[in-house]
């Protein structure tokens, strides 16, 4: 059977996902709600997102759904269990999910380096332009204006104590 998800959502007490889907072959649109067990404020989100979408019981409902959405569901569960309120949870989640231009990458580990490489590359496969876009052009020949001041270097001028 085919099923389209339509709405996902988080349900706080009893913990559950829920899940608002068609059924392809009827044309009827159905709820379903997935228990989440064993799952404390402690608890790592994308690894409960990973066993939720690969249980064999709900495998093929959450096929349309990102396992990013799914994470991001269980992060807003774990901020309930924390005593966070939804805009706090939402706020911090906004914070893990974005990119500060000014922060320095190089001082991260490896783990926080991997995920915010993942969101950069998520970000850029949601803003390329592919051969089906509407506005897609093959040779785009920009023109970039000569008489604006150039900003000099420090690190490739010459200096006379070098030699």
């Amino acid at each position: 059977m085919m099923y389209t998800a339509k709405k996902c959502g988080v349900r706080f007490h009893p913990p559950a996902i829920i899940l608002i889907y068609e059924n392809e072959t009827k044309g009827k649109s159905r709820q379903r709600i997935m228990p989440v067990r064993n799952f404390s404020k402690f608890s790592d989100c994308t690894r409960a997102a990973e066993q939720l979408k690969n249980n064999p019981r709900h495998k093929c409902y959450l096929e349309q759904v990102s396992l990013k959405q799914l994470e991001k569901l269980f992060n807003v569960l774990r901020g309930y269990l924390r005593g966070q309120s939804l805009a706090e949870t939402m706020e911090q989640i906004r914070r893990e999910t974005t990119i500060d231009p000014e922060e320095d990458l190089n001082k991260l580990d490896d783990k926080e380096l991997a995920k915010r490489k993942s969101i950069m590359d998520e970000l850029f496969e949601k803003n390329q332009k592919k051969r089906d876009d509407p506005d897609f052009v093959y040779d785009v020949e920009v023109e970039f204006p000569q008489d604006a001041q150039l900003q000099a270097c420090g690190w490739d001028t010459e200096s006379s104590d070098e030699f």
